[in-house]
């Protein structure tokens, strides 16, 4: 029995904010850090402001304020190894070690997974040249899907219409606007509808930890670039029995097994991105964390204590916790800084957001925040989640969008259409 808990949450976003807030209701907290956190985390938590990627200072601050749980938010530092390198310094921390965190960190490495597994996904090829890539599009059909290996913060996927913009694709990524690029994925277009699909796994078992559809491009209508994320809902309306069982058999288990046979455990969320085509699942991606802004609809709908949860992952006890859920519909929308995701203004003011009312369905989870003298200001593209829950989705966008509306704030934007394939149908 773990009580009085002191948990450190590393990360900034409106993700980490969602798993504080999630995590502040648990009776088994004395204390809650945030590392670096927000102005919305500031509220329920200690923001300690160190640098997440200097695993040195991380360890020597857990170490110093005898944290008894770490949980790992962003994707960079499990990239990176922060678990392992945490783990071998007996800080106990909830996510995956750094060799399953290439399911992320190369989509390489994934593919290659897929191959060998006959897990089913889109026809692929990998290039290491910018002049091979090019003479490949030249051959091939359109619309066509051009990846970055690494990580892009959920922005280096490119759906090219013709040759021209597939060359641009391939430029900006060679060229670096991602960071250093050694591999370029190029995979066939699936006309099909995407879902979110979560687990989270102990190393030994696993268990469904909810569906969720992410609205990734900017503008109405799933029109624009692609950006972090401008909203979703929970849970997927997709999902289906007979579907979930093709999920869990022909995706989950052969890439679980994978990890395995390397002599490795997933412990961790895992979130495969999917896409749907007459109710057979294809994958496109994973996530080796939750989804931004899916945890932030997913959290909400909760009924186990999330201690409960990253406790029983670390021990590898998940198969004896029966994890409940509430029966709700879950909204999100996400206000952003005019200009997202090109150039915007960072550090503009957020007035009344202490003036509006929200009642027990209703949650503001702040992502690109900073507070200033006990005042809020913009500190991002995506700045903050409405979320809210009701018996429909109709109901839960039009209460989110009620509250924006009422916030009023002049410099964001955000998209009035979230849900619109399940909701305007």
């Amino acid at each position: 029995m773990y009580l009085y808990m002191i948990i450190c949450i590393i990360g900034s976003g409106g993700r980490e904010h969602a798993i504080c807030k999630t995590i502040s209701l648990s009776s088994k907290i004395s204390k809650i850090y945030c590392m670096p956190g927000n102005a919305g985390t500031q509220q329920l938590a200690e923001n300690i402001d160190l640098d997440i990627n200097n695993f040195k200072e991380v360890l020597k601050f857990l170490k110093d304020s005898k944290i008894d749980l770490v949980i790992v938010g962003p994707e960079k530092p499990l990239v990176n190894g922060i678990v392992d390198y945490l783990e071998s310094n007996n800080i106990k921390v909830f996510g995956p070690r750094k060799i399953p965190s290439q399911l992320e960190g190369s989509k390489t490495f994934t593919k290659n997974i897929c191959k060998k597994y006959n897990i089913p996904t889109a026809k692929f090829g990998i290039f290491e040249k910018k002049e091979n890539t090019i003479n490949f599009l030249e051959n091939s059909k359109f619309p066509i899907v051009i990846k970055a290996d690494g990580l892009a913060a959920g922005k280096g996927v490119y759906i090219s219409k013709n040759l021209s913009e597939a060359k641009e694709a391939v430029n900006e990524i060679f060229d670096g606007k991602f960071g250093l690029a050694k591999k370029i994925l190029v995979e066939e277009f699936l006309n099909g509808e995407e879902m979110s699909f979560f687990i989270v796994c102990d190393g030994k078992n696993f268990k469904i930890f909810k569906t969720a559809q992410d609205h990734k491009r900017v503008n109405e209508g799933d029109e624009g670039k692609n950006t972090g994320g401008m909203g979703s809902y929970s849970p997927s309306g997709l999902i289906n029995e007979i579907l979930e069982s093709k999920i869990i058999n022909k995706i989950i288990s052969p890439t679980l097994k994978a990890i395995e046979e390397m002599g490795e455990k997933y412990k961790g969320f895992l979130y495969a991105g999917l896409m749907i085509l007459d109710n057979e699942p294809f994958l496109i991606e994973y996530n080796v964390r939750m989804g931004d802004p899916e945890c932030q609809t997913i959290l909400p709908l909760l009924k186990t204590d999330l201690i409960d949860v990253c406790n029983a992952c670390c021990d590898e006890n998940l198969e004896n916790l029966n994890i409940e859920w509430r029966e709700e519909k879950s909204l999100c929308i996400v206000l952003c800084s005019r200009g997202y995701p090109e150039k915007f203004a960072n550090n503009v003011k957020i007035d009344n957001l202490n003036n509006l009312k929200l009642n027990n369905n209703d949650f503001i989870f702040h992502a690109g925040t900073k507070e200033k003298e006990n005042e809020i200001f913009s500190n991002g593209g995506r700045v903050l989640n409405f979320v809210s829950l009701s018996n429909s989705f109709k109901n839960s966008r039009e209460r989110a969008i009620k509250l924006i509306n009422q916030l009023n704030w002049k410099n964001g934007f955000f998209r009035k259409d979230i849900g619109y394939k399940i909701i305007d149908k």
